[in-house]
């Protein structure tokens, strides 16, 4: 039998220097590692300087690759923090960051684009790592209201940090380099690795040594890089309905289906489908891929304002500055309303809000400095969202887990988060690039493009990505209202 091996709860100025190291630590993916989506197109300028070697495929293929690894992996990572140590594994992923990263400040020439997708797989994998271990130690470290605070700081590190990471990126990329957004985040893992480095280790006592569920892994991977293939390639490099891309797609979708089949009922299968019988676990963790699956708003917005509206990357960032103020000012109101309503209403919520930013960014027909206005409203609005449905939904994720699954638990909490911004930016790049070549003309016979001619296929292809990112919300929403209970049932 499984027990969780819980140690001494630190003091309170111990635990406050733990949790800031919890938060640093998933800072390095939130952050830095999201904010190469937002400055692309300055990344791209400054490697094809010297001749193309980087081209936009391969640009998307590196945006989206942090997150499709992450989320490839965290399941497997979550199931080695639980047996080998979550301060361990902490500390292995703030390790991975800084290789991954040195990776990516030394690509350049002819090795630029091995070298900066080779990083981001390895930032993947830090990643993968640092996001189940660190939120098992909140659920070690903290209960009651002192564990929904934590998990409000431990919210604010990965939204607020999404939300910083236009702004940071666009004002590092503007003023010193690009690089040097990477450079930070080596020295934020290091001082992370500091804060951790000597807390007692926390892991599930289980005296079986059980095999890997190796097949079951092969399999998932094998079934989402089909998916993400097929997503990030499809329509540019091949056509949709090529052999090529119908073959892809059946991949992708016999894959899923013999996973499932195979893996349900398994004994230590790769995803316990045992935990899914929660309805309370399940529908939060639909929910949080689909609301995480709207972070393609930020990339894409980024790029329209930047490739359309000939905007710095520091002033196109500097526009969503609302967005982390609004996680940070209203995260701890997400924590009041769960207390208060219980997590549905606070996720539904948030998952409506969303989908109004999504709506005010769409009327890409607008003079820039009229739309730029539209945007600055539709940042704010996303922070709010997120604000209120993050700490509900971690939490209830939290609370309907045993203790000595919360790893692996979590490790499927934060999957979904990590697939599901990968598979929402690959969808959101994916429209975006695949209508800039001819424009959607649904869009055109629907708005009138005002001002400058010479940039309408890309203003109605980002019309088209904002719809589709709008769409995921209000899934969020109705996934949330129908199968997340009003109450956490503490």
């Amino acid at each position: 039998m499984s027990t969780a091996t819980v140690p001494d709860r630190p003091s309170t100025r111990a635990g406050d220097r733990l949790l800031v190291g919890l938060v640093l630590s998933i800072v390095s993916y939130w952050l830095f590692a999201i904010s190469l989506g937002t400055v692309a197109p300055a990344v791209m300028d400054d490697l094809n300087a010297g001749g193309d070697v980087l081209g936009a495929t391969a640009m998307n293929l590196a945006v989206a690759l942090t997150g499709l690894v992450s989320g490839l992996f965290i399941v497997l990572m979550g199931g080695f923090a639980d047996r080998f140590g979550r301060v361990r594994l902490t500390l292995v992923g703030n390790g991975l960051n800084v290789v991954g990263c040195v990776l990516i400040v030394a690509a350049s020439g002819a090795a630029a684009a091995p070298l900066l997708i080779a990083g981001r797989a390895v930032q993947g994998l830090s990643a993968a790592c640092v996001m189940p271990a660190t939120i098992a130690l909140v659920k070690t470290y903290w209960d009651g209201p002192a564990r929904q605070r934590a998990v409000s700081m431990w919210s604010i590190g990965s939204f607020g940090g999404a939300g910083l990471a236009a702004f940071v990126g666009g004002l590092t990329a503007t003023t010193i380099g690009w690089r040097w957004i990477f450079v930070f985040s080596i020295a934020v893992s290091v001082i992370a690795s500091l804060l951790v480095r000597g807390t007692p280790e926390s892991r599930v006592s289980d005296t079986t040594h059980h095999r890997f569920d190796v097949r079951g892994l092969a399999v998932f991977l094998v079934a989402t890089l089909a998916l993400m293939v097929l997503l990030t390639f499809g329509g540019k490099s091949f056509e949709w309905l090529s052999p090529l891309g119908v073959a892809l797609l059946a991949l992708a979708a016999v894959g899923i289906v013999v996973f499932v089949a195979v893996e349900r009922g398994r004994d230590h299968a790769f995803i316990d489908f045992a935990l899914f019988r929660n309805m309370f676990f399940t529908g939060t963790v639909a929910a949080n891929f689909m609301i995480n699956s709207t972070l393609g708003l930020l990339i894409v917005s980024q790029q329209l304002l930047q490739l359309g509206g000939d905007m710095e990357p520091l002033a196109a960032g500097a526009l969503t500055l609302g967005y982390p103020l609004m996680v940070v000012l209203f995260i701890r109101a997400g924590e009041k309303l769960l207390q208060r309503f219980g997590p549905r209403k606070p996720m539904v919520w948030g998952s409506l809000l969303v989908a109004t930013s999504a709506a005010l960014l769409m009327p890409t027909g607008l003079l820039l400095e009229q739309y730029i206005w539209f945007a600055v409203a539709a940042y704010a609005c996303f922070g709010l969202g997120l604000a209120f449905f993050a700490t509900p939904a971690t939490d209830a994720a939290l609370a309907s887990l045993p203790a000595a699954q919360c790893g692996a638990g979590m490790g499927i909490f934060k999957m979904a988060s990590s697939l599901g911004g990968a598979i929402g930016t690959a969808v959101a790049l994916s429209l975006f690039l695949g209508f800039t070549s001819g424009g959607a003309e649904i869009v055109g016979d629907v708005i009138t493009m005002t001002g400058r001619q010479d940039n309408v296929a890309l203003r109605e292809a980002a019309a088209v990505s904002f719809a589709a990112m709008g769409a995921f919300a209000l899934g969020a929403a109705l996934v949330a209202w129908r199968f997340v209970p009003r109450t956490s049932g503490r």
